[in-house]
């Protein structure tokens, strides 16, 4: 949907949350004559009765896609996004846009992205080039449109949210993985990595695809790709810097030797008492505690677990987990207590023998567990391999607190 299409037309935001917010205010600086119209569950619950009324809805990424009203919309190819006013406006004439040209490049992976995407700033802005980190990790994006020019690069971190939908795809696409994740959201594990696909799936012999290879789902949507490719590998921040390179190879710009990690990936919170502490609560899924163990090695000897439960299979982390050298699971409600089944379901000696654990309702008793159950010179790490939901706001929430009761015991 290009930006000069919706002058005559009748708009809804669908969704007013910060995006919501931001695509309000520039379309009143470029219409501000033009009448403009929200729906939020917030003002109130029958916020959907009337969106068929509306030539062109502009959809937050938070509102579900399988909403009856929602589904209609999209079969009348009135649903846009955010995302894709953005793209279709930042081409220039040449790609179909209608605004200045500029480049993007899409950061995506069910984990990994936002560091990812940190790490291609970094580079870039160290070059001296005129980067701009928008999108889930950055600022929503079309306020920069205004001041975007030819040497504008823009480091777009994309949902699987923000990418269904999706038309057109960015110049450079990187895509680190994908693994069962927001299954309440889509219907199916195909239709999430549909969702992702869109990265690519408009890609041209003139665009870029640094993917990783040893991902077999992110491989097999690669060869599919029209794309130049560049395969990339490695484990967990390896990753993110393996990508962050090959960035720095095509502009043609120096590597970057160290990068600033981001709070709560794999943290490094400090060492209190002998014990050094690590916050990964954006670890969200098994597949990432598993990483967080593999990175870290055999000293972590407590590890935190447990979180809202989304319905993942946590065989693979289980095993990891008895292959490990930990001593003390400390666990949230309530796939801590799935993992702990697992655990005792393997054939250990006895599950007993091999772990302490704990089953823990809040974070200052986590922590403080923590602190009587580590060795100096050994390492605790918090890596819930689950969401928040439940007991903390979110995943900042839990890592803050974490922090905050690792300290305060310190003294």
């Amino acid at each position: 949907m290009k930006l000069s299409e919706l002058k005559d037309k009748k708009i809804l935001i669908l969704g007013f949350d910060r995006e919501g917010q931001d695509t309000f205010k520039f379309l009143k600086q470029l219409f501000p004559e033009k009448e403009i119209c929200i729906a939020d569950k917030k003002l109130g619950e029958n916020y959907l009765e009337k969106i068929n009324d509306y030539d062109v809805i502009i959809k937050s990424p938070g509102i579900p896609i399988h909403l009856p009203e929602v589904e209609k919309a999209f079969k009348q190819d009135k649903i846009t996004s955010q995302t894709e006013i953005f793209f279709s406006a930042l081409g220039g004439p040449a790609s179909g846009g209608d605004n200045c040209p500029g480049t993007i490049i899409g950061v995506t992976g069910t984990k990994g992205k936002s560091s990812t995407s940190s790490f291609i700033y970094q580079t870039l802005k160290k070059a001296g080039l005129k980067a701009h980190l928008v999108g889930n990790i950055g600022q929503p994006v079309l306020a920069f449109l205004n001041e975007a020019g030819p040497q504008s690069i823009f480091i777009y971190e994309l949902s699987a949210h923000q990418l269904y939908g999706l038309k057109k795809s960015p110049h450079i696409a990187v895509f680190l993985n994908i693994y069962p994740e927001h299954l309440d959201y889509y219907r199916s594990f195909k239709e999430y990595v549909n969702a992702k696909a869109n990265i690519t799936k408009y890609q041209t012999k003139n665009d870029y695809l640094i993917y990783n290879s040893k991902d077999k789902e992110v491989a097999k949507i690669a060869r599919k790709s029209k794309a130049k490719k560049i395969p990339i590998k490695g484990k967990y921040y390896e990753l993110n810097m393996a990508a962050a390179k090959a960035v720095a190879k095509i502009f043609k710009v120096p590597e970057l030797k160290k990068f600033e990690f981001l709070p709560h990936r794999l943290e490094y919170v400090g060492k209190f008492k002998g014990i050094s502490f690590y916050n990964d609560s954006l670890s969200t899924i098994p597949e990432t505690a598993i990483e967080a163990l593999d990175f870290l090695g055999e000293k972590v000897e407590t590890l935190i677990l447990g979180g809202f439960d989304r319905g993942l299979d946590f065989k693979k982390l289980a095993q990891r987990i008895k292959k490990s050298q930990v001593k003390t699971l400390i666990l949230f409600p309530t796939t801590g207590e799935r993992i702990f089944k697992l655990l005792r379901g393997l054939r250990l000696p006895s599950v007993r023998e091999q772990f302490s654990y704990y089953f823990v309702k809040d974070m200052k008793t986590a922590v403080k567990l923590a602190y009587q159950h580590t060795e100096k010179g050994k390492i605790c790490l918090m890596s819930p391999a689950s969401p928040s939901f439940g007991i903390f706001k979110d995943y900042a929430e839990r890592g803050e607190m974490f922090k905050k009761f690792v300290k305060e015991y310190h003294k």
